[in-house]
């Protein structure tokens, strides 16, 4: 009986922590953006009926161009390589709309500059997202990421 209840604790405190969890619904993976150029990122996640306190975000870009990724943007582990920093701060989405009535999510979107200098070609955007989470609560880091393409100006 004590083993179902922690296999039951245990899959409420994955879907509480699944249910916090952000998307990167803008730019789409394989966009093109230029170095020198504003782009826009948003990030959003659903509504949820648990408690939860946002705190912040960071968005790096890292060009998988360079040693010691050599092109392969999935050959790195962007939790421990972020890049350079583009947006570090608060993440206070307000809740909007989606594509139907019974789709609504928060989101919060952010414009941001590829820097003049940044090397062409391939690179990985990430979010590192904290959270607290629940009635204790209990923090919550994740991390995303997405490759665009950088093309120079």
């Amino acid at each position: 009986m004590m083993f179902m209840k922690s296999i039951f604790a245990l899959a409420a405190f994955a879907t509480a922590v699944y249910a916090q969890s952000v998307t990167i619904a803008a730019p789409v993976e394989g966009t093109s953006v230029t170095a020198g150029q504003n782009f826009t990122v948003d990030i959003a996640r659903p509504n949820t009926l648990s408690p939860s306190q946002e705190v912040a975000v960071v968005i790096g870009l890292v060009s998988c161009s360079e040693a010691p990724f050599n092109g392969n943007c999935a050959s790195f582990d962007v939790s421990q390589i972020f890049g350079t920093i583009l947006y570090n701060g608060p993440y206070t989405p307000t809740l909007h709309n989606g594509p139907s009535p019974d789709f609504i999510d928060f989101y919060q979107n952010f414009t941001l500059t590829v820097p003049s200098w940044f090397t062409p070609g391939s690179a990985s955007l990430n979010v590192a997202h904290v959270s607290l989470i629940g009635a204790g609560p209990f923090p919550d880091l994740e991390v995303k990421n997405i490759t665009l393409n950088v093309v120079a100006a």
